[in-house]
């Protein structure tokens, strides 16, 4: 007998799972079990095996229950993102889940490897993910547990969501293991986060995250302990640094704290078309870097809280200037930003307290006082969201330096409202938007009053309509 033969003699038979299924090598393991390269006999097919065990301190029903539904929940959604379920088996003190085999590099390993993705790749992934989230959603179906490692990248582009164990459905009762938090904290939305059920904006946040850790290369909301993770994800606000424009709206739509006013799929969809075929911005944009600004958290009607902030009248000018910005822009319904305050745009400006404005605003004009008025009354342009870019008091106010990437952050978060549930989508069509910021001198020198300590840091969001028309009525919906 030849060494070969001796070898292969001695070495154990492969094991098969149902008289059918041949395990041929480990793909991976994890909490919840092994994850095998599998060939089914029967039909001659290579499939992937998932071997789940009985969790530490979990019941049998509720192990039992919990695959049947990921089975359930696999075998209902028929989209190319979604991991297709062929069969399951329960044997040798194990249960086995029979699925399509695609044998790609997650989306974590991508970025663990290669660091930050390019915005196009990743408007492109995001595009795949969310048609199988959409696909779930429309079957009642929510992931609760959407993140990188969950995404299958293939080299050709084509795009996987894979492990709906957790998934819930409309007609399924919730099933967790007593003591555990059921999905990854770190990609938890914050309803969730505060006790209430996951529903399909729960997933959009999750994908959020997802999305921001593939454009950034780091996680927005981990921290050292998940009571900080938990924490952080209630109480604080990433910013992006490596990517502006549509994608940028996407990620901070998606990050939006209500599951209300989180952007929907059918806008997020649209804002990923334009992002997946964007090109590379001119060299003359400001190269991103991270500004601090203050949370949003707070959702009360938009122009209560322009008119509290004295800061409505700043902000309207240029909206019908047109061709004198050569700057081109990403998305079709974003105008230029102005700057306003000493050497801007607008240099000079009378407070207003209600956030619509009766005339045609052009640079280098001033607002009457009297131009102010409700949006019941006829008017050219109305506020629709505010920011303050920079939060501080004393010599550290003073002395900050002007941003190079305010520009950027100012039309990204108006984007985001814009593309929000803050303005309807039967209207969205009609109308355009632009920022407003600070200019460098204002930055460092303009108070809002006499009272004030520290310069004007703020950033403004203002609606017009596209063919420069007047109109009537609030425009922005009043956020609850």
């Amino acid at each position: 007998m030849t060494n070969e033969q001796l070898t292969q003699a001695t070495q154990p038979a492969p094991r098969v799972i149902a008289g059918r299924y041949v395990l041929l090598g480990e793909l991976g393991r994890g909490g919840m079990g092994i994850v095998w390269r599998a060939e089914d006999q029967v039909i001659g097919r290579r499939v992937a095996i998932k071997e789940l065990r009985l969790a530490s301190g979990a019941e049998d029903t509720v192990h039992s229950e919990r695959v049947l539904r990921e089975v359930r929940t696999g075998g209902r959604l028929n989209d190319p993102a979604v991991v297709t379920v062929y069969d399951v088996v329960s044997e040798f003190g194990a249960t086995y889940i029979v699925m399509e085999l695609v044998e790609a590099p997650t989306l974590a390993e991508l970025v663990s490897r290669h660091g930050p993705l390019p915005p196009t790749q990743v408007a492109s992934i995001a595009q795949q993910v969310l048609t199988a989230l959409q696909a779930a959603h429309d079957a009642g179906i929510v992931h609760r547990d959407v993140k990188p490692s969950n995404i299958m990248v293939a080299p050709n582009g084509r795009v996987k969501l894979t492990d709906f164990g957790i998934a819930q459905t409309a007609d399924d009762p919730r099933l967790t293991v007593s003591g555990t938090i059921i999905g990854s904290p770190a990609f938890m939305a914050p309803e969730r986060v505060a006790g209430k059920e996951a529903v399909p904006a729960s997933d959009l946040w999750s994908l959020g995250v997802t999305l921001f850790y593939a454009v950034e290369g780091t996680l927005a909301f981990e921290r050292p302990t998940t009571a900080a993770t938990l924490h952080a994800i209630m109480n604080e606000v990433p910013y992006l640094s490596r990517t502006q424009g549509p994608l940028a709206s996407v990620i901070m739509g998606m990050l939006i704290a209500s599951p209300e006013a989180r952007i929907s799929s059918t806008q997020a969809q649209h804002l990923l078309t334009m992002a997946a075929n964007a090109h590379t911005p001119p060299a003359a944009w400001p190269a991103p870097t991270r500004v601090a600004a203050e949370p949003a958290r707070t959702r009360t009607p938009l122009w209560i809280a322009v008119s509290v902030a004295a800061a409505v009248a700043l902000l309207v000018g240029g909206f019908l200037a047109g061709a004198q910005w050569a700057r081109p822009v990403i998305d079709p319904a974003l105008r230029p930003t102005l700057t306003y305050g000493a050497g801007g745009d607008l240099p000079d400006f009378q407070l207003g307290s209600y956030p619509c404005v009766t005339v045609v605003v052009q640079g280098q004009q001033s607002i009457p006082n009297d131009s102010w008025v409700t949006c019941a009354d006829l008017h050219y342009a109305e506020f629709f969201d505010s920011a303050t870019a920079y939060d501080g008091s004393g010599s550290d106010a003073v002395e900050a330096a002007y941003p190079s990437n305010l520009r950027a952050w100012a039309e990204t978060r108006c984007a985001m409202t814009f593309h929000s549930n803050a303005i309807p989508d039967q209207v969205r069509e009609s109308f355009v938007y632009r920022a407003l910021i600070p200019s460098p001198q204002a930055w460092r020198t303009q108070k809002d009053d006499q009272y004030a300590t520290a310069p004007i840091r703020k950033v403004y969001c203002m609606l017009a309509k596209a063919d420069g028309s007047a109109w009537t009525g609030q425009t922005a919906g009043e956020l609850k």
